[in-house]
């Protein structure tokens, strides 16, 4: 039997943190075997928000090469940039056609990206492109005819929207897509080092999170410096910045050490320096040999630009399967 096919993508927002490998990138890597795994880079929806060009371009090839690093394997899985496969955006034109303007305008985020840009200045335009980026992001799915979709519960929304519009085609137009699936994996929680209540992101700044690709004195200083007791927790519940060491020491799959500091915290005789050493030392194991791998891979751009452009035409080879039988259905001359 075939395998099924994986279709999961990710918006070139810089450096990769704990967060987005323990959240997403780690799954990728060990669903490889199991599935067909289509990867991409979605610069199209980076557009969606004010940037910079120069930054987009930039990341773009930063979050391929992280990727990479990390543990995508190029003969495993076909690793896209999206704006290299137009079909992306002509099967969006069909899909905006079949899909209503009440269903854009109660997706979450559209209200909460807007509400953000208005309170950064009036002068700042909510683009269409914001208003409509679930529908591109219907057709990154549905341009694979993808099996399932890895999602988080806030992912949960625009796939249902995905479905919608996949139902809604079959039902004009004739059957030919599926119904993505979920693909829910356990993600462990990680929160903000300088404040455990919030989640872990760059966008709260630099000592909030923590860079897979950091050098080893940015990541103990920044692991050293973990808010730990902040004097909010009863009897002897466990502080939320302790916990979240804890997390980190458990993603990394250091089990045995999660029970004994677990145990010396229930006995009274944590010492959070230990706690801080251990998950410092459990972070470099893991994180080491991907920044060897990128230096590998950033020392040989000609290969890293072949693997991209052959990549993109794997991709569009795909897609274009796709979008040949759609134009015939919806009656579009080709």
């Amino acid at each position: 039997m075939s395998k099924k096919r994986v279709l999961s993508c990710i918006q070139p927002t810089g450096q990769i943190h704990l967060g987005n490998y323990f959240g997403a990138v780690k799954n990728w890597v060990d669903i490889q075997d199991k599935y067909e795994c289509v990867y991409g880079v979605v610069d199209l929806h980076a557009m969606t928000m004010p940037y910079n060009p120069k930054d987009l371009k930039e990341n773009t090839l930063q979050m391929i090469t992280d990727l990479l690093a990390c543990g995508i394997d190029p003969d495993k899985s076909v690793l896209f940039i999206q704006s290299m496969v137009p079909q992306h955006t002509e099967l969006t034109w069909i899909f905006n056609c079949v899909t209503s303007y009440g269903e854009l305008s109660r997706m979450t985020q559209f209200k909460d990206k807007s509400e953000q840009l208005a309170s950064k200045s009036k002068k700042t335009v909510v683009s269409t492109g914001l208003f409509t980026y679930p529908v591109l992001q219907a057709a990154d799915i549905l341009v694979y005819n993808a099996n399932y979709v890895p999602v988080g519960k806030d992912q949960e929304q625009h796939l249902e929207l995905t479905r919608n519009i996949a139902v809604r085609f079959n039902n004009q137009f004739g059957e030919f897509f599926n119904e993505p699936e979920p693909l829910f994996t356990e993600i462990p929680k990680l929160m903000s080092l300088a404040d455990p209540t919030k989640k872990m992101s760059k966008s709260l700044g630099e000592k909030h999170y923590i860079g897979v690709f950091d050098d080893e004195a940015v990541t103990r200083k920044k692991i050293r410096s973990a808010v730990t007791d902040t004097g909010e927790t009863q009897g002897n519940e466990m502080s939320a910045g302790v916990a979240n060491l804890i997390t980190l020491l458990k993603a990394c799959g250091k089990n045995n050490a999660v029970e004994d500091f677990t145990n010396a915290f229930h006995s009274g005789e944590l010492k959070y320096k230990d706690l801080k050493d251990a998950t410092a030392d459990a972070v470099l194991e893991l994180t080491t040999p991907f920044k060897q791998k990128k230096t590998e891979l950033l020392n040989d751009r000609a290969y890293l630009d072949k693997l991209i452009r052959e990549h993109a035409g794997k991709a569009r080879a795909m897609a274009e399967k796709t979008l040949e039988k759609v134009k015939k259905l919806t009656g579009i001359y080709s």
